[in-house]
């Protein structure tokens, strides 16, 4: 992961130009509709698993005095 951080903006552009030629203007809305719902989806799920795993780690038992 070291190459990582030298990356600079014209990294970035380098890497945007080559996306626009490989996948071309017209497929460019529908790829980044795409990942935005894969994003989505991928967000709503790890929320649904926290919430069960919050649901389960919730205490049931009910305090009732002793007779």
């Amino acid at each position: 992961m070291g190459f990582l951080q030298n990356l600079t903006g014209w990294h970035a552009l380098i890497v945007l130009a080559v996306i626009l030629l490989f996948f071309g203007a017209a497929k460019l809305p529908s790829l980044a509709r795409s990942v935005g719902q894969s994003a989505r989806i991928l967000k709503d799920e790890v929320s649904a698993d926290t919430d069960t795993r919050t649901d389960t780690r919730t205490d049931t038992r009910t305090d009732t005095p002793a007779a």
